[in-house]
């Protein structure tokens, strides 16, 4: 069975939102859809976008797991963008969280980073 997600992220200023999320994801979005919309495809069939909506903007949580979270926490911070927090759980897992300038939370989980 196929499944193609989309897990949008409201911001309140599309234009002032889309180059931090270049730099978050590290490259131009995949596509876009219209003028306050662009998607970024993660994985294959998974995207993650951000439109323009002020009245929802700041309310987003999306977590996504990777296969190396250390190399991929030192990625973003290669491209001036640093957590806003951290956790750690039982097992070995740990949370990584991104803030953008609405507040919306965009998360990386896996193994290491603690």
């Amino acid at each position: 069975m196929a499944l193609d997600l989309f897990a949008g992220i409201p911001v309140t200023d599309y234009a002032a939102a889309l180059p931090w999320y270049q730099r978050f994801f590290g490259r131009e979005p995949s596509f876009l859809p219209n003028a306050i919309e662009a998607v970024w495809e993660v994985a294959e069939h998974r995207y993650i976008y951000i439109v323009e909506d002020a009245e929802r903007a700041g309310n987003a949580l999306v977590l996504s797991f990777v296969e190396d979270l250390d190399a991929r926490v030192a990625e973003v911070s290669r491209r001036g963008i640093e957590p806003a927090k951290r956790e750690s759980f039982d097992g070995g897992v740990s949370k990584v969280i991104y803030q953008d300038a609405d507040g919306n939370e965009i998360s990386l989980g896996g193994g290491g980073a603690g």
